[in-house]
């Protein structure tokens, strides 16, 4: 991305507002990242050459930087920054779309009649729909201070912290710390306008012990709320934990399925709420709008103004992120539209889904460990690893347990055993739970983050046991 600052000699005198000023009076080092102020003078200037009936403009700029380790050292330290103007132009039905990452007007200029182009020689689109209206979207505390002023210093003081404890321990350790701030926008010559600073902050340990492996991850807003101390130490007792393993028969057996766990399964419940497979009727819920569909005490919400999820002020249509319950207990009661068969269906509000929290009404334990105390024998699991389906009319998954996986008797953990494979669907699991914690935060590298509780679940199938 070219340094802003060229933009100060393409500013009408009548447009040079404080925003802009500031950019080029502070430039030093990494250029800020694109402001309100300044978005919406590129748009404009846009809106003014463009001859199509709807213009829109949507921005992603980014300075990030993740620190990596593995051997219980530094491996890759990368800071980046990345601007990316988007200009979509529409004809008649017809669109056309083109990027650029140089905020300069000859360039802006110069996607504008690249996206010309491409909409004059693209065929009608049978599905176009000019862009939302004008509205007023949430101001939601998207961005953390912290997180912004997070550079290389902070994030190799959590690297240090966490290979740290894990040479205390003689044990290997393996992750990332990240953090990134981001301004996002979208605009359409019709009137709609959004912008808004998001930041990120994100730790993954891994720990291995031998062949043993015990891992833990987090993601906030803000950096200062990844516990990296405990994490830590969750990560390391996993792994000792799991040094000498025992083998068990595949079969089904109860289970205590940890947030990340339980994550994985939710993941693809989300996945199934599509509206045009449901109107196609090749959704494993199709014609079951309005029914149950989960336990009866599962209620699951889009919780944008919750501290400890990555709500949004706007989705990247445009659209307002409200809180909505998606499936109240165990009735489903929304579908995920795209804007064109939401009309198809007479919507006009369309609920969105990126602040997911599963809750569950009655009595809740306060931690899996409080859950796993209630417990004759049952497998608790960590984390579920590589799922997929096997049988999207039922929504049958696989896929294999991993980063600590222990047998439980009596109310505690009495060894380690080998990895299961799975077969399973989150549909028949969550019509067999018999007890659940609070929710809790949960991240894994299969899916975003969302608030789930532990879960006890009575014969869950594990169809095999892995090598390892």
């Amino acid at each position: 991305m070219d340094d802003p600052c060229r933009l100060a000699g393409t500013l009408p005198a009548s447009r040079r507002h404080q925003g802009v000023a500031n950019i080029v009076t502070t430039m030093k080092g990494w250029p800020k990242l694109t402001g309100r102020e300044e978005f919406g003078f590129l748009c404009d200037l846009l809106f003014e050459r463009s001859s199509g009936d709807a213009t829109t403009v949507t921005l992603s700029d980014q300075h990030s930087g993740t620190t990596r380790f593995a051997n219980s050292q530094v491996i890759q330290n990368v800071d980046t920054r990345r601007g990316t103007l988007t200009v979509t132009v529409a004809f008649d039905g017809r669109r056309g779309t083109a990027s650029t990452t140089n905020f300069t007007a000859g360039s802006m200029q110069d996607t504008l009649l690249r996206a010309e182009r491409i909409a004059k020689a693209s065929p009608e689109d049978p599905e176009y729909l000019p862009p939302p209206e004008g509205r007023s979207f949430a101001q939601r505390e998207t961005a953390r201070v912290e997180t912004a002023a997070a550079g290389p210093a902070r994030r190799l003081e959590y690297t240090n912290e966490a290979v740290g404890q894990c040479r205390i321990e003689n044990l290997q350790a393996a992750g990332i710390v990240s953090s990134s701030s981001a301004a996002a926008g979208i605009a359409a010559s019709n009137g709609l306008f959004a912008h808004e600073v998001r930041t990120d902050a994100r730790f993954s340990l891994t720990v291995q012990a031998g062949d043993a492996t015990g891992w833990s991850a987090a993601a906030h807003r803000s950096i200062d709320h990844l516990k990296v101390q405990e994490r830590t130490l969750t990560a390391i007792g996993k792994a000792k934990r799991s040094v000498e393993t025992r083998e068990l028969p595949p079969g089904k057996y109860t289970v205590i399925l940890e947030p990340a766990a339980v994550a994985g399964l939710v993941t693809w419940l989300l996945w199934l709420l599509d509206a045009k497979s449901y109107d196609k009727g090749t959704s494993p819920v199709a014609g079951q709008l309005g029914r149950q569909i989960l336990d009866t005490r599962l209620t699951l919400q889009n919780l944008p103004d919750h501290p400890d999820l990555f709500g949004v002020g706007f989705t990247s249509e445009g659209l307002p992120s409200d809180r909505a319950t998606w499936i109240e207990h165990g009735t489903l009661n929304h579908l995920m539209y795209d804007r064109f068969t939401a009309k198809m269906h007479g919507l006009s509000d369309i609920p969105t889904l990126e602040a997911p929290c599963l809750s569950m009404t009655g009595v809740a334990e306060g931690r899996t460990a409080d859950l796993l105390k209630q417990i004759d024998r049952a497998i608790l699991v960590t984390n579920f690893w590589y799922i997929r389906t096997v049988n999207p009319a039922d929504l049958t998954l696989t896929g294999m347990t991993r980063d600590g996986t222990f047998l439980v008797e009596n109310g505690q953990i009495v060894s380690a055993v080998k990895n299961f494979r799975f077969h399973e669907s989150p549909l028949r699991a969550f019509n067999r739970i018999e007890g659940f914690t609070h929710p809790a935060e949960a991240v894994t590298s299969e899916t975003g983050k969302m608030l789930v509780p532990s879960m006890l679940i009575r014969e869950f199938n594990f169809s095999s046991v892995t090598t390892f």
